[in-house]
């Protein structure tokens, strides 16, 4: 958090993404036709669409080197994939591909229709070796390849969604629901979309065979999904983010090296690791949350970059977006979201103009003031999708320059329960002025060669920044906590 926003980010009712209308066209990866969704035309212009959200959503990794040496990468793979193939219709060859790093500390990757890839800043902190980024890239150029999201839109009515109210349904999925009240209905379901495990499995299979193709070690796919598991088993058995999707990393980890000696046995010589290339691109990379962008700490919402802080009520779960700050109770019953508002200028403006929209009944509006801080308060009601009544309130406030908004709901029913939590938040708005906390630094993974032998704990620093546990940094290293380490040895180490 937090970018100025445009666009107002309670949607009561998002549209269906999917018409109902099925158009047979050629799958780049087989040469068959089938049954899509869209046409390649239309998935083009989808990921054009969705990606200038995804950026807003997510922000992009400021490091112009780092992404270009990611972009490289992917457009060397594409160039042996079924898309850039002699035999492939030209509309697939001619079809520009956009790879991108984004900003999140979150384990990800993922493709969007239409040639746009994305990898986060955690998924490459993660990783060890070019070869392990090649794999991964290649997963994700297959499923545009494949053109397995429009397969999947031609067998399943995705139907429509509540978003106001989203974060609960997105919780409840296991995905960080409270992101789509920032998207579009269309990108919001894409990114829900779960392809089936034979999609994943085509796409594990092609990762290696083009990463292959360009001579990398595919086998240390492997490594990173035994990552994955470990992960997963440290925060409580569930695989990160999107990934839910794919098949278990247990098994990934049998298969992917089976599936480099098939391309070895071929005679595909797989000898490019690039260790040092890729650990000397990834030096100083943010690792974690960047506490620049905002976090929380025993109770409160501190933002060092604009200057404020806020209360978090007990019992309620923080959501730290690049565009937003959403705080979502235990419950899934109640919601506040707060954004910066672009559009207008005062604090009155800013809440006028959304009580205004269609489909919200106002109750009351007046001024408002909290600690030193001039604003303007609304309440008013809307209606779910499912009939349900809900009652929202809504809080701006200028500080620096900014108008900021605080968007607070639950059902009518329980409004009155939740409304001194709501209060709070609003009430308790005030300047942050602790010089500690001003001048707080991101941690960054900074390259450490042993100069002995030993345990990988011995390595690590007596205190480790920002609540990060020596596991934890095991895991980037792709290492066990008591694993022998040989001199000269490249470590990841976090450093603030």
């Amino acid at each position: 958090m937090i970018k100025r926003s445009s666009c107002y980010t309670i949607i009561l009712i998002v549209a269906v993404l999917v018409n109902g209308c099925m158009k047979v066209g050629v799958n780049p990866v087989s040469g068959n036709k089938r049954a899509f969704g869209y046409s390649w035309e239309q998935e083009v212009q989808i990921g054009q669409q969705a990606d200038s959200e995804i950026i807003a959503q997510y922000g992009l990794y400021e490091n112009e080197e780092l992404s270009n040496y990611v972009s490289d990468l992917g457009q060397a793979l594409l160039e042996v994939s079924h898309l850039r193939r002699e035999d492939t219709p030209e509309q697939f060859r001619d079809t520009e591909f956009t790879f991108r790093v984004l900003k999140s500390p979150v384990v990800n990757a993922f493709a969007l229709p239409g040639g746009y890839i994305y990898v986060t800043r955690g998924l490459l902190a993660h990783l060890d070796n070019e070869a392990q980024l090649a794999v991964v890239l290649g997963h994700e150029i297959a499923h545009v390849a494949a053109r397995h999201a429009s397969q999947r839109a031609a067998t399943q009515q995705f139907g429509q969604l509540a978003i106001i109210g989203g974060a609960i349904l997105g919780q409840s999925l296991g995905y960080d629901g409270a992101s789509i009240l920032q998207l579009s209905s269309q990108t919001a379901q894409l990114l829900f979309l779960k392809y089936g495990r034979d999609a994943e499995r085509e796409s594990d299979e092609l990762g290696v065979e083009y990463s292959a193709m360009k001579s990398y070690m595919a086998a240390e796919g492997a490594a990173f999904f035994t990552s994955l598991k470990r992960i997963s088993e440290s925060e409580g058995g569930g695989i990160p983010t999107l990934l839910s999707s794919h098949p278990d990393p247990g098994e990934r980890e049998q298969t992917i090296p089976r599936l480099a000696q098939e391309w070895a046995d071929k005679g595909y010589e797989q000898t490019i690791l690039d260790r040092d290339e890729f650990l000397g691109m990834i030096d100083n990379i943010i690792f974690d949350e960047n506490p620049r962008e905002g976090f929380e700490r025993n109770g409160m919402f501190y933002h060092p970059d604009l200057e404020f802080q806020f209360p978090v009520p007990s019992g309620f779960n923080l959501h730290n977006q690049t565009s937003a700050v959403i705080m979502v109770n235990e419950s899934q019953d109640a919601i506040m979201q707060f954004t910066i508002d672009s559009e207008n200028d005062t604090p009155e403006s800013s809440v006028k103009a959304f009580l205004n929209q269609e489909g919200i009944t106002v109750i009351e509006q007046n001024n408002f003031s909290a600690n030193s801080f001039n604003g303007y308060q609304g309440v008013a009601t809307a209606q779910a999708q499912d009939g349900t009544e809900l009652k929202l309130q809504l809080t701006a406030l200028g500080h620096g320059g900014n108008i900021y908004r605080f968007l607070s709901y639950t059902t009518t029913a329980q409004f009155d329960d939740y409304k001194p939590d709501f209060d709070m938040v609003t009430n308790r708005f005030d300047n942050l002025t602790n010089s500690e906390i001003l001048n707080i630094k991101p941690v960054r993974l900074q390259l450490v060669t042993t100069s002995r032998s030993g345990v990988f704990t011995d390595f690590l620093p007596n205190t480790l920044p920002m609540d990060i546990e020596p596991l934890d940094v095991a895991i980037i290293n792709q290492v066990d906590l008591d694993q022998n380490i040989p001199s000269g040895t490249v470590l990841k180490i976090p450093v603030q």
